[in-house]
């Protein structure tokens, strides 16, 4: 019999990535288990030890090897140290793609080819489809709640060629189900939320033993003064909470946040129903950094869909090129876009890939 291909698995130490490890050693392939050691603050409690021993049980259950690989430096440099810049200049970046860009499917895919890696496998709820023309496809999970493509819209067919995603035809629940079915440790943990690695942490918070806090003015859509904030580089666009509205009743409208000026440190709310016009209000977005899946092989202009933010639902748009890299225009205007986050294109069920929000135009 041919030996079964080598894969190392990032197992994190929760259900989703125990779940993709025992399905690859059931399926004969030799699995490592591979927990990656990232970056983390001083002042935050330090949890990754106990992630890494849930990790050590789920491989010791399976009895699978298991390694750690350090990737401190590449998380604090081109995670973290973006993060900061990005709010730090006003705009709302997304740790998460970077995370899979430079950590998960950079130094962790590399490393593990030099070890002798064949694939690299992990939890992340997406499909790797090899289309009839022999190029990879990243299409949305089965389970559209849980689905992750939008965080992984910058891996390039190099790289596809050497990832597995075991869980991307599951459903959350029947995870958890073959979880249990493993026996496997992680079986009834809960899901680990906020930014990644890290954990679930206020932003804010995180920020301000980088940032400056200082106090500003809260400004409603006529330009007057109705309360006050923290900073306005802490805040992101459609944001309903964090700042101080005064005078606010018991059945005044919850407000968020439509736009900031950094240079006066001012931030402005407004109420969905009765400031429509300001809040729908975007027609055209300016993207840079446009990255293709399976590479630049699309016709311009095209008609796409697109999500401007994680979990929203696609929407229709025309995607063309510019002197200065791609638009987006829309037929509906569309509210609570922030410059620094990522527009990814899907066709279907297929992503094409994404990039940076850089200039919203306004009607």
């Amino acid at each position: 019999m041919s030996k079964k291909p080598k894969v190392f698995v990032g197992v994190s130490g929760g259900v989703d990535s125990s779940v993709a490890l025992a399905l690859l050693k059931k399926q004969g392939f030799d699995v490592t288990g591979v927990f990656l050691k990232v970056w983390h603050p001083d002042f935050l409690p330090c949890d990754w030890r106990e992630e890494r021993r849930s990790a050590m049980r789920v491989c010791a259950t399976l009895e699978v090897p298991f390694l750690t690989l350090d990737c401190e430096k590449e998380y604090k440099s081109e995670v973290v140290d973006y993060m900061i810049r990005e709010y730090s200049g006003g705009r709302v970046p997304n740790p998460d793609v970077f995370c899979n860009k430079y950590v998960k499917f950079g130094v962790f895919l590399k490393k593990a080819v030099e070890m002798g890696a064949d694939f690299v496998a992990t939890g992340h709820y997406a499909r790797n489809i090899k289309n009839k023309n022999g190029s990879f496809e990243l299409w949305e999970a089965k389970d559209k709640n849980k689905d992750q493509s939008y965080f992984l819209h910058t891996l390039n067919q190099e790289q596809l060629s050497h990832t597995i995603f075991p869980i991307g035809e599951m459903t959350k629940p029947e995870v958890r189900k073959m979880a249990e079915k493993f026996d496997l440790p992680t079986a009834t943990k809960k899901d680990s939320q906020g930014l990644c690695f890290i954990g679930k942490v206020d932003m804010k918070d995180f920020l301000s033993h980088y940032i400056e806090i200082k106090k500003g003015d809260v400004l409603n859509t006529k330009g007057e003064i109705v309360g006050s904030h923290d900073g306005a580089m802490f805040y992101t666009i459609g944001q309903r909470h964090g700042f101080t509205v005064a005078k606010k009743s018991s059945d005044d409208p919850r407000f968020f946040v439509v736009s900031k000026d950094l240079e006066n440190n001012t931030i402005t709310i407004a109420d969905k129903e009765k400031d429509l016009s300001e809040v729908f209000s975007v027609k055209k977005l300016d993207i840079s950094g446009m990255h293709f899946v399976g590479g630049e092989v699309l016709k311009f202009p095209i008609k796409t869909s697109v999500r401007i933010r994680y979990r929203q639902e696609k929407i229709g748009c025309v995607l063309d090129k510019s002197a200065a890299g791609y638009t987006v225009s829309f037929q509906k205007p569309q509210n609570a876009i922030a410059e620094g986050q990522f527009a990814v294109f899907y066709n279907g069920e297929v992503c094409l890939g994404g990039g940076i929000i850089e200039k919203t135009s306004y009607l």
